[in-house]
């Protein structure tokens, strides 16, 4: 078994120990960046490795960048290595965050070229209500043969972005709940709005009782947001380029594969004050 987007418990119990299987812990609190090992170290997923949001699937903070630029790509095939990982390793990620934090995990892996990379669909606490299954032992494996091909997501920069936004034939989708799309709440950034133009979607949408959405109803629901556009003509956002991801993953799983990435979203945008910034609803 191979997968792109999703696997369930129970696929995952019948290949949890399969030699070409690795299983990701990417727990995360942006309030306290030590709460995910922690966590981890209490009790996962037998077998899990752990990946650091912070440490290990972003990159250097300069006074350019966003709050989690992406990791020098070389760097990320050493981590992937030293996971065990190899070229036809299927990844499967978790976090207990409806896969906000996975799916970045997701998205640089097939940044990297791997296609054989899923989210544990329900995360960790579904893993937990069916199984009760937890270990706290780390994983000893080989070192991996992991090996960067061309990307299988498009990520844009701002240039790009100026480029673009405002232009009828390009949508920006931000990922970030109404308070701080509006502006009306921005408990993380110093500044707070959107990028003229942007369209809102909360990534907690593309999920229901904790598991993500049909295909079929998450297609219907991205239909008006594409209003006619190719999925190529859509472009991702949220405060850092992290639950953006998210809806990247939703439109995979619908069907409608091609949007890009602004891999620094909001929090890059705004580190120019010449930069335009709208409040408000839509």
């Amino acid at each position: 078994m191979r997968s792109s987007t999703l696997v369930t418990v129970e696929q995952l119990q019948q290949h949890l120990f399969d030699h070409d299987w690795v299983v990701v812990d990417c727990r995360h609190d942006l309030a306290d960046f030590s709460a995910g090992f922690k966590a981890y170290r209490a009790g996962h997923v037998p077998g899990a490795t752990f990946a650091h949001i912070e440490e290990d699937l972003a990159g250097e903070i300069t006074p350019a960048t966003g709050r989690h630029p992406l990791p020098v790509r070389e760097h990320l095939v050493t981590i992937f290595r030293e996971w065990g990982i190899n070229d036809s390793t299927q990844i499967v990620a978790y976090d207990a965050h409806g896969g906000s934090y996975a799916g970045r995990l997701w998205w640089l892996a097939r940044w990297l070229g791997h296609a054989n990379v899923a989210l544990l669909d329900g995360g960790w606490q579904a893993w937990l209500a069916a199984t009760n299954w937890t270990s706290i032992e780390e994983p000893e494996r080989p070192e991996g043969q992991f090996s960067a091909g061309a990307p299988l997501v498009a990520v844009v920069d701002t240039a790009h972005v100026l480029a673009k936004y405002g232009d009828d034939r390009t949508v920006i989708l931000d990922a970030r709940n109404a308070e701080r799309f509006e502006g009306r709440n921005e408990p993380i950034d110093p500044v707070a709005g959107r990028i003229p133009g942007a369209v809102n979607r909360f990534w907690q949408n593309n999920l229901e009782d904790g598991k993500f959405k049909s295909a079929d109803r998450l297609r219907a629901e991205f239909a008006p947001v594409l209003g006619g556009r190719a999925p190529a003509q859509l472009i991702h956002q949220c405060g850092s380029g992290v639950t953006a991801a998210h809806n990247v993953l939703a439109m995979e799983i619908a069907g409608l594969p091609g949007s890009a990435l602004f891999a620094g979203s909001w929090s890059e945008w705004i580190r120019d004050a010449r930069r335009p910034v709208a409040t408000g609803p839509a």
